[in-house]
């Protein structure tokens, strides 16, 4: 379930990928992307679920190109 909350600058300004601990791409204040993993992690109700477990792959090309063309860094 996405929300049209905007999530705060100074919160997005420390996360960053559980995984690999690197940037993510913000996506339309609906996701947060890895575009390097190639995996996404949700927005649920204004809060992003940064779980490994919570993540789904991207193995799509043209998913991958679209999160990569609409996300924006912090």
């Amino acid at each position: 379930m996405s929300s049209n909350r905007v999530l705060d600058p100074e919160l997005l300004a420390i996360l960053a990928c559980p995984q690999d601990k690197g940037p993510l791409l913000l996506v339309d204040n609906e996701l947060f992307y890895n575009p390097r993993l190639r995996r996404s992690y949700p927005i649920e109700d204004g809060i992003p679920a940064l779980l490994i477990d919570e993540a789904t792959d991207v193995t799509d090309d043209a998913v991958h190109a679209d999160y990569v063309a609409r996300g924006t860094s912090h």
